[in-house]
């Protein structure tokens, strides 16, 4: 509990001890002010650091062909979905015709009144699988029904053959059946379907229709072939091609261009990241008389540090198999505001024109001796990296720095709160001691005067 003390007989202010403490504080409150432009700063770097790293994240996106590449693929997709390889395939033309889809072996049973209470019998299912291996499923009384005989042959996943139970809704009065399939497709995956030797049933079961297993059939260009299934890559070089229907005697282009329109979008999207930073770096050095810059980075060796950097990576030469590069060939350039342009018409026109020349001075290429030669993305990429490199790196060093400021200013400052805490305790102590002494005078004062008061005056002689 604090002590307090009303108007003091001394004469001295009743705050007087307010006062001598806010003059103390003055020294706290210039290093909280300290700490709040340092935490300007901070939050600055942070921002700026923030930027870099968006800036890294896109570039990492695209640093290499099939993250910077994109396929145009023209088709009927009736028929075909094709889906290239970016890092594979390659910009042609080719015919193609569905002729047959591949399929699996199949069957269906006869039909049942329904499916989970009329028995077909007891004893086992034995058939053969493509491989040659022949397997037996045993069938119980408590299992002796269609959905039964399914879970038996479903709870085996070694056994390659799968049930389904379906209503055809045929109207009939046994609309219920079984339908047997192989997971796999292609002639040398053709099954000979069971044979079911079952007893004491109420009602037989037997396979009433089969279809059997056959390859896909297309023509490339004229010449067909066979598939064992109805996905293959391994027609067209880079190409993933799912066959959807076949339409014989239908012939149909797949056409791989390159899509450099979404390409320069890429592009387009880093240079504005890179713009992002190089405008925040504007803003901070745009200072004049009136700018404090004890809260702000205008004049920050970090800021020229870093705009140096960066302005000497996009400067550049790069090696290409077709001689040497810069980044602005392909139409990016400083403007007077000091942020990049990118002319995307001169860039686009310069991937259709060799885009192979234009990748390579991107995301570079290996050179006859195999040795990898960095792109300009890479390039940009090692020049980032350094910067915000723990703990070491430029970014990561100011932001230490300032944490490492802030953490020995919060020392100082409660360190200095609990030393004005005590102080201001002890005067309250003298004050509140003084007043009592200064009290205890006027008391002994006022009672000698009570005194003189009484006494017999004596007249003067003379």
């Amino acid at each position: 509990m604090g002590i307090s003390f009303g108007s003091i007989g001394t004469g001295l202010p009743k705050d007087i001890v307010q006062q001598i403490m806010a003059a103390e504080r003055l020294s706290v409150k210039k290093m909280e002010d300290r700490k709040g432009k340092i935490d300007d700063k901070a939050a600055l770097v942070n921002q700026l650091a923030g930027l870099v790293t968006e800036m890294k994240n896109n570039i990492f996106l695209n640093n290499n062909t099939r993250g910077l590449r994109e396929l145009k693929v023209e088709t009927d997709d009736r028929f075909v979905n094709v889906t290239p390889d970016k890092a594979l395939a390659r910009p042609g033309s080719y015919q193609f015709e569905v002729i047959q889809l591949a399929r699996k072996s199949s069957a269906i049973t006869n039909g049942l009144p329904d499916k989970d209470k009329t028995s077909v019998g007891v004893g086992y299912i034995q058939y053969e699988l493509p491989n040659g291996d022949a397997k037996d499923v045993y069938v119980d009384s408590d299992n002796s029904t269609l959905e039964g005989i399914a879970r038996l042959i479903n709870s085996d996943d070694s056994n390659g053959m799968r049930a389904n139970v379906i209503n055809d809704n045929s109207g009939s009065e046994a609309p219920w059946k079984m339908i047997l399939s192989l997971e796999d497709t292609g002639d040398e995956k053709k099954a000979n379907f069971p044979a079911f030797y079952l007893l004491d049933g109420w009602e037989d079961l037997y396979l009433e229709e089969e279809r059997k297993a056959q390859d896909a059939k297309v023509k490339l260009d004229g010449f067909e072939m066979e598939l064992p299934e109805n996905k293959t890559s391994e027609l067209i070089p880079g190409l993933t091609i799912d066959l959807k229907k076949a339409a014989p005697g239908e012939e149909f282009p797949i056409i791989i261009t390159e899509d450099t329109e979404a390409v320069t979008a890429k592009i387009k999207e880093i240079v504005d990241k890179i713009n992002s930073v190089l405008e925040f770096i504007i803003k901070q050095n745009d200072i004049d008389g009136n700018t404090d810059t004890s809260s702000t980075l205008g004049g920050d060796i970090i800021l020229q540090t870093l705009e140096s950097r960066i302005r000497n990576t996009i400067f550049t030469p790069i090696k290409t198999s077709f001689g040497q590069k810069r980044f602005g060939d392909l139409g990016v350039e400083f403007q007077r505001s000091g942020l990049l342009k990118l002319d995307e018409k001169k860039f686009n026109a310069a991937l259709s024109e060799n885009y192979v020349s234009a990748s390579q001075l991107l995301t570079g290429y290996f050179d006859s001796d195999g040795v990898r030669q960095p792109g300009f993305l890479n390039k940009l990429e090692d020049t980032i990296n350094t910067l915000l490199r723990r703990p070491d790196g430029l970014l990561m060093a100011k932001k230490r720095g300032f944490k490492s400021q802030l953490n020995t200013l919060d020392r100082s400052i409660s360190d200095r709160e609990r030393m004005l805490e005590q102080k201001e305790q002890m005067l309250k102590m003298r004050f509140s001691k003084l007043e009592e002494t200064v009290a205890k005078l006027k008391a002994q004062g006022n009672s000698l005067g009570s005194m003189g008061a009484g006494a017999v005056s004596v007249p003067q002689l003379g």
